[in-house]
């Protein structure tokens, strides 16, 4: 029996030798993959954007890597042949084989152990020993974040495809194109480099799929389109109509979810806001950049015009929270691209210097396989049926 590797290519829009797919809104990273994995609607599987605001704990979350948020049946669950999971989200404690992810450790006076989780055992310990280095974090996000990071995942994908434990169902990523299309554009001069070293990427993953009897299935999880308006503060409204609450802490401003009534969570082109529905929408429905005000009974989720996203920051001229000049993914509560930049002291906060974004519906990605589907899917969630049904085989 063949087995299948999954390719997810990050931001890997519409391209020449391609079929165009139709992913699904949001479209970025943690709903992208949660839909793919259960074949079904973020409606279902509830991963609605890359960070969730959790209501019993009043605490926003970005980034949290327990497979029990996603909800639903996999597409695996009716194939007996070893599944295994590389650096997709939410896959910590995922009814599969073989997990690779990054985890690094936090230590109490500042900086980090870099680390990856793995199951089994001591694989990303042979991986390093066998690419001949570790896995490098700040590759992977950061204003250092570059192609080595899809370097290592590719080298140590291929590894695992060869290795006499090669499980018959193998997911992927390979990260790097995201971030030169998010810091100079997608009809950038890096951009288009980036996009000519994916397609070299490729190339080797077909080739060594066939030497070691593997399809393949790579697709692109969302395309990123040029920044050409004004970055849109939708808690600076709700602060100034005194929905959004904050306190100071040490002459610096910090969010106070258990007293705002209402607050947006912003994630690229995508913001879905908690709290007081009516009064919200009445703060944000002349907003400037906003395209879309939706009203799902619970939330409003607000769509930017083309060419604007969505900034988390509620301040303006006051100090900001330490976490802003800094990495910090799991406490900025909201997505944060300033980070792909160098500032002082550590990351920029200027939002003019984005020049790539993503997340809105109608904005189609790419994909192409090696197997023989009946029909060919138009859709992501139909592509993933289709993975299903294969694998059902």
């Amino acid at each position: 029996m063949r087995r299948l590797l999954v390719l997810q290519v990050a931001a890997l829009g519409e391209s020449a030798g391609f079929h165009s797919l139709e992913t699904v809104f949001p479209a970025v990273t943690c709903t992208v993959q949660a839909s793919f994995r259960t074949a079904s609607p973020p409606s279902a599987h509830g991963v609605v954007s890359n960070g969730l605001f959790f209501r019993d704990l009043r605490k926003v979350m970005f980034w949290e890597q327990a497979a029990s948020l996603v909800k639903g049946k996999r597409i695996w669950d009716g194939f007996r042949g070893g599944v295994g999971m590389m650096f997709w989200q939410q896959s910590l404690g995922e009814s599969v084989d073989l997990v690779l992810s990054p985890a690094p450790i936090h230590k109490h006076g500042g900086g980090m152990f870099q680390d990856c989780y793995c199951k089994p055992a001591g694989l990303y310990q042979k991986l390093c020993e066998t690419i001949g280095r570790p896995f490098d974090l700040l590759n992977y996000w950061g204003p250092l974040a570059n192609r080595k990071s899809s370097d290592w995942i590719l080298a140590a994908t291929l590894e695992v495809m060869e290795s006499e434990a090669a499980p018959g169902l193998l997911f992927s990523y390979l990260p790097h194109l995201d971030y030169d299309l998010q810091r100079y554009g997608p009809d950038s001069a890096p951009g288009r480099r980036a996009l000519d070293v994916v397609g070299g990427y490729l190339d080797r993953v077909e080739k060594h799929a066939v030497e070691h009897g593997y399809d393949f299935v790579i697709f692109g999880d969302y395309a990123i389109e040029p920044v050409t308006r004004p970055v849109i503060f939708p808690n600076r409204r709700l602060r100034e109509r005194g929905l959004f609450a904050s306190r100071t802490v040490g002459g610096r401003t910090y969010p106070d979810f258990y007293s705002s009534k209402a607050f947006a969570v912003a994630d690229h082109q995508i913001a879905r806001v908690y709290g007081a529905v009516e009064e919200a929408k009445k703060a944000l429905r002349d907003l400037p950049g906003v395209e879309t005000l939706l009203d799902d009974g619970e939330d409003i989720i607000l769509i930017a015009e083309e060419g604007a996203w969505f900034a988390y920051p509620w301040w303006d001229d006051e100090k900001p929270p330490d976490f802003a000049s800094h990495v910090d993914i799991h406490n900025k509560p909201g997505y944060d691209p300033c980070e792909l930049f160098f500032g002082w002291p550590g990351v920029s906060s200027d939002v003019t210097r984005l020049r790539g974004t993503h997340g809105r519906p109608g904005k189609k990605t790419a994909w192409k396989t090696s197997v023989a589907f009946p029909s060919k899917p138009g859709t992501l969630l139909e592509l993933a049926a289709a993975v299903r049904d294969h694998l059902e085989k």
